[in-house]
C-alpha cells in the first residue's frame, strides 16, 4: 500500500511526465528515476504504518464486540435492550473497520 501526500503525488506526476518525454528522446536522466523511487519508498513506508494502524483498530473493534456480546448475554432482562443496542453498535464498528482494511489492502 502506498500513501502519497498531495505534494508527493504532484511531484511524482511531474517527474513521470518529464521522464516520459526524456525517454521518448532516448536521453533519460537517472536522477529522475531516483527521485521517483525515493518518493515511492516514503509513500510505501507511510502506507505500511497506516495499514498497521487499521489492523489495530480492527482488532480493537473485534475485542469490543466480544465484550459487548458477553455483556448482552449476562445482563438481566430489564437491561437487555440497551445491551443489544450496544452490541449492534459494536458490530457496526467492526464492519466499518473491516471495510477500511479491505480498501487499504486493495489499493
Amino acid at each position: 500500500m502506498h500513501s502519497y501526500t498531495r505534494a508527493e503525488a504532484r511531484e511524482r506526476a511531474k517527474l513521470f511526465r518529464k521522464g516520459f518525454r526524456q525517454s521518448l528522446a532516448d536521453c533519460l536522466d537517472p536522477d529522475i528515476r531516483r527521485k521517483i523511487e525515493r518518493i515511492d519508498q516514503a509513500a510505501a513506508a507511510r502506507g505500511a504504518q497506516e495499514l498497521a494502524a487499521l489492523h489495530k483498530v480492527q482488532a480493537d473493534a473485534r475485542q469490543d464486540l466480544a465484550a459487548a456480546k458477553a455483556i448482552e448475554r449476562t445482563t438481566p432482562c430489564a437491561d437487555r435492550a440497551a445491551a443489544r443496542e450496544a452490541r449492534k453498535q459494536a458490530e457496526q464498528r467492526v464492519r466499518l473497520a473491516e471495510r477500511a482494511v479491505q480498501r487499504a489492502e486493495q489499493s
